[in-house]
């Protein structure tokens, strides 16, 4: 699982400068045309300690800063997220970036907020293109390392001090550090993940906030990764044209431990102090586009309505909210053919039953009522279609076969995925699985007072474990909205 607008997971691909044009000099033009521009907003005058300036920043700030990521990521590619990567406890804690550092201290008036975003810009892409010149002032090849190795670890010596150099050293520097490393290694021929493995082995957790390494530990971590680096790197597997991330998808949520999530929610209807999903659109959607927001929110109110009528849950009723997600004349019909998300990294293929599946699926949502439901959807969806899907997809819910109903944050978050992966729609699958999320909870009784952690991330189809982490931060919403209800009023 990883958020879309956090910049500490980037690969070389998503941050090559010579893959992502860049015009320093139009980079003001094109800040201001986008969306939040138009919307940049005022923070509350009172004093940078008052606690209601602190409220603020993390809550409107921090979302119409997260607006200007996304749409820097539209514009650009998501290299652009890194604008936030400020030095030490600024926004992102421990980056390179000194133009920014959080809503609180870096947005005031439009302007002198505008420029600061550009200058952050600039100043990280810089950062990036610095990046670049120095991998390749080490032009290694992966097929001779053992005869390179004192240049592999040369480079990655200086990279260190160049980070060290550039972050300061503040809080959460190494974050950052480990990240060149691993794109250094990504850039010569390495697979991400193993790039990874091979750094965190090397540094070993040894770097520590506001500590600037000695000499002695710099060379040994150096020294270490070179060491570690094999003989001779085999070519990376090209990828596989056949693969089917909805089966796969199919297959993993078969086997996710739902049961192992935490329970800190738990069960039965609240109502929170505010409608933290209307919030969120209102905040972060009107700051893109105010026809995406009115859309969402529309569909929102919708939603509501068909939860308090206890509606099933099923395509029909994810097509009735998408019409006004996506503005159209007519509800967008369901795809016909392979979807692909995560720019072409994963394939969802397309069958005649592909519908009827998605419907068997998404009826496991009600919980104990869910076999009067799935009944319900078998109607709906055609006694031959269904055939072939109880077969493939009957068995998908675990726990629930074993006798024992999944808890609601566990439900919610499958529901959610369900729509990831089978990818019903055209555009707006995203916004549609998020708005299945909170349908499975309203059902319930249940609002959430805050959506931050289930919005603008993604899954991996065959990962078991973003299915748990999701589950974990419906749950955790749950609990901290629990919490804040039963708390007297202030």
């Amino acid at each position: 699982m990883r958020s879309v607008l956090w910049p500490f997971d980037l690969s070389w691909d998503e941050v090559d400068p010579a893959r992502h044009p860049f015009d320093h000099a139009a980079a003001a033009r094109e800040v201001r045309s986008l969306g939040p521009a138009r919307c940049v907003p005022i923070p509350p005058d009172v004093s940078i300690v008052d606690p209601a300036m602190s409220a603020w920043s993390h809550g409107e700030g921090d979302l119409w800063a997260r607006s200007m990521s996304y749409a820097l990521m539209e514009r650009y590619g998501r290299w652009a997220v890194g604008w936030r990567w400020a030095h030490d406890e600024g926004d992102l804690d421990g980056g390179p970036v000194g133009s920014w550092c959080c809503p609180r201290d870096s947005i005031t008036t439009p302007e002198e907020t505008l420029d600061r975003v550009v200058a952050a810009l600039c100043e990280w892409r810089e950062w990036l293109e610095s990046l670049a010149g120095r991998f390749d002032a080490y032009p290694l090849d992966p097929a001779r390392i053992e005869d390179q190795r004192i240049l592999w670890e040369r480079a990655a010596r200086n990279l260190i001090l160049q980070v060290v150099d550039r972050t300061g050293c503040g809080s959460g520097w190494y974050g950052h550090c480990e990240q060149v490393l691993h794109l250094f290694l990504d850039r010569w021929g390495f697979a991400p993940g193993h790039a990874r493995d091979l750094v965190d082995e090397a540094v070993g957790g040894r770097f520590r906030s506001w500590t600037s390494p000695d000499t002695v530990l710099v060379d040994d971590i150096a020294e270490r990764l070179a060491r570690s680096l094999p003989q001779s790197l085999a070519p990376r597997p090209p990828a596989g044209p056949g693969v089917d991330h909805l089966a796969r998808w199919l297959a993993v949520r078969e086997t996710v431990p739902w049961q192992e999530a935490y329970d800190r929610g738990g069960e039965g209807p609240v109502t929170p102090v505010r409608d933290g999903a209307a919030e969120d659109i209102r905040v972060f959607d009107h700051a893109l586009d105010p026809a995406r927001a009115e859309g969402l929110l529309t569909a929102l109110e919708r939603l509501r309505a068909d939860a308090a009528h206890g509606a099933p849950l099923d395509f029909a009723l994810l097509q009735s909210w998408q019409q006004h997600v996506l503005g159209t004349a007519r509800p967008p019909a369901f795809r016909t053919l392979p979807a692909f998300a995560k720019q072409g990294r994963e394939r969802y293929g397309i069958a005649p039953d592909t519908r009827a599946r998605l419907d068997a699926c998404l009826a496991e949502s009600a919980g104990n009522a869910g076999s009067a439901e799935r009944a319900g959807s078998a109607e709906r969806a055609g006694s031959a279609e269904r055939a072939g899907s109880a077969e493939r997809a009957g068995s998908a819910g675990g726990a629930e076969d074993a006798g024992v109903p999944l808890r609601l944050a566990a439900r919610a978050a499958r529901a959610c995925l369900d729509v990831c992966f089978f990818h019903p729609f055209d555009d707006g699958n995203a916004r549609s699985a998020f708005l299945a999320l909170v349908f499975v909870l309203a059902r319930e009784g249940v609002t959430l007072d805050g959506v931050s952690l289930l919005r603008r991330v993604t899954f991996q189809a065959d990962h078991p474990r973003d299915a748990l982490a999701l589950t974990n931060y419906v749950d955790l919403h749950l609990a901290e909205t629990r919490r804040r209800a039963a708390a007297p009023a202030s």
